[in-house]
């Protein structure tokens, strides 16, 4: 109930929506819908009631709930099963206990949230800073009908996801760090993580989580030169916009529904390298790639479909799928 009258008033954000049309809407009493706006505004939403007119939401508070988050969803079917926690050890790990502890018809597109991460974790085991109420800690829980090989190439897609929702909530543009970071002025706000359980030719589940740095101050001392947030950046540019993390979240699960299909059809990034490449930051700059074959410098060129950097080295161009990516200019990196 509180999800569909939240749904309601923001789809009228200039007037009232009268507590008769509510009932009528929804086919409960006055009662409920004067019990869910009481438990709204003891969350901390600002509802202003006007006899003979209604309720009008005035703000929302920056909170993460399940009835926050589904009230703003504008997806088809990622999402509508949401699992929201105030503390979690890491939302990847809880997405894996629910692939393992049901039938995939039912989690198929869920996607699990925290509000604080205890054991939050990046690319080879690295730990990531997950404070109470400062980032954005999502998982999505996947079930893909594709060859496993084919999935490391999600990672990517989220990326992109991620760079059109902050993009879309704050008017700034983030660019990707491949394969998997998102950076703002040469320091990082979003890493992802993608994980697989498959067997030769069958896909178990993947799951792909992500932290964004939303509203982090400060950070630990051993990633703080080359770590932003959302609030940080906003300073920075003389801005004043309140986030709304789940607003954030909404627009991400939007944009990779719609990039995820696209990638179904093919199963790459053929239809997908064009629009990811312009968000490049590594694209025609130098990087050092410490390849697992060993250290080399060369220039960026984009990604080819299957998701791999093409970078030129002396004039031969090398594909390169694992190992770590420095680009002049980003983390330090002189």
């Amino acid at each position: 109930m509180k999800t569909k009258i939240l749904q309601a008033l923001r789809e009228n954000p200039e007037g009232y929506v009268s507590g008769q049309e509510l009932c009528e809407q929804f086919g409960v009493s006055r009662t409920a819908v004067w019990k869910a706006i009481h438990q709204l505004k003891e969350a901390g939403y600002v509802i202003q009631a006007v006899q003979n007119r209604g309720y009008h939401l005035l703000s929302v508070p920056d909170i993460l709930s399940e009835s926050e988050i589904a009230s703003q969803l504008h997806t088809k079917w990622l999402g509508h099963s949401i699992y929201y926690f105030k503390e979690l050890d890491s939302t990847n790990t809880e997405a894996k206990r629910i692939a393992e502890g049901a039938g995939s018809e039912d989690w198929h597109g869920t996607v699990v949230v925290a509000d604080m991460q205890t054991a939050g974790r990046g690319r080879r085991g690295r730990s990531w800073s997950s404070p109470q109420g400062a980032g954005l800690f999502f998982t999505i829980l996947l079930k893909p009908e594709i060859d496993p090989s084919n999935a490391p190439m999600l990672t990517l897609v989220k990326a992109m996801a991620v760079v059109k929702g902050v993009e879309q909530v704050t008017g700034m543009q983030p660019q990707i760090k491949w394969p998997n970071d998102i950076v703002l002025n040469g320091k990082k706000i979003v890493g992802i993580l993608t994980e697989m359980s498959a067997q030769i030719d069958y896909v178990n589940h993947i799951v792909v989580g992500t932290g964004i740095n939303v509203h982090h101050k400060e950070f630990p001392e051993e990633i703080a030169k080359m770590a932003t947030s959302l609030d940080l950046e906003l300073i920075l540019a003389d801005r004043v916009t309140q986030i709304s993390r789940a607003q954030l979240l909404g627009a991400v699960l939007e944009y990779f529904e719609k990039y995820y299909e696209i990638y179904l059809k093919t199963q790459d990034l053929s239809m997908l390298a064009e629009e990811y490449n312009v968000m490049l930051v590594n694209k025609d700059r130098q990087v050092r790639v410490l390849d697992p074959l060993g250290e080399f410098i060369g220039t960026a060129l984009g990604i080819d479909q299957r998701g791999e950097l093409l970078v030129d080295k002396d004039g031969k161009i090398l594909k390169v799928s694992s190992g770590e990516v420095s680009v002049r200019g980003i983390y330090g990196y002189v």
